[in-house]
């Protein structure tokens, strides 16, 4: 959640539900097991960045309206996120959850899992032997030695300092291949855009 009645994703993770109801669960620790703070909320509306390509990963973020006002409590808050446009420093220990697979070829936990990594830079991170200068400045990059974000996770908050500076977007096919590091997409860069389509739903009466 970026805001009560607000969710962030990457573009890619909702480009093929056109037309089916799209929920979010919040409060959740385990998948399967009831918790009295777990609940779905339904999607109002999807919105896209308008630079976003399903093709690549540019611009690739994406706002989840709620169709009512998430109830917060201590399992579930609002989850600050980086405005400064700056680069995390390389060396950086950040923190990544989500119930993606655990390995390569494993299946997905049922219970929250997370991650420490280090963020490396983005000319590391763009070498030739790792993403050929493919990450753009609204990028940024995670070591992915050994340990990793991983199919599943997408959409993940990627937190440094207790603020979200990204969200998981795209990574090795093969889990915890230190030649191709975890790819987030920086939240800095739209600040202004992610407010300004929380504003403008907010002048149409959609939230309060």
């Amino acid at each position: 959640l970026c805001a009560p009645w607000w969710g962030q994703s990457p573009t890619s993770c909702v480009s093929s539900r056109d037309g089916k109801v799209f929920q979010v669960l919040l409060g959740a620790h385990s998948l399967s097991q009831p918790e009295p703070h777990k609940r779905l909320y339904r999607v109002r509306a999807q919105i896209p960045h308008p630079g976003s390509n399903i093709h690549n990963n540019k611009d690739d973020l994406l706002l989840l309206q709620l169709e009512e006002k998430a109830e917060l409590n201590a399992h579930v808050r609002v989850l600050p996120f980086q405005r400064e446009d700056r680069d995390v420093a390389a060396g950086t220990v950040c923190v990544v959850a989500g119930w993606g697979t655990v390995s390569h070829s494993g299946r997905r936990p049922d219970k929250l899992q997370e991650v420490e990594r280090p963020v490396i830079s983005r000319d590391v991170c763009n070498e030739r032997t790792r993403h050929d200068h493919t990450i753009t400045p609204k990028m940024m990059c995670t070591d992915s030695r050994r340990k990793d974000s991983c199919k599943g996770d997408s959409g993940g908050p990627l937190v440094c300092g207790g603020v979200a500076e990204g969200v998981v977007t795209a990574g090795s096919r093969v889990c915890g291949n230190y030649k191709k590091p975890a790819i987030y997409t920086r939240i800095a860069p739209y600040a202004a855009w992610i407010d300004g389509v929380m504003a403008a739903a907010a002048g149409e009466g959609d939230t309060r």
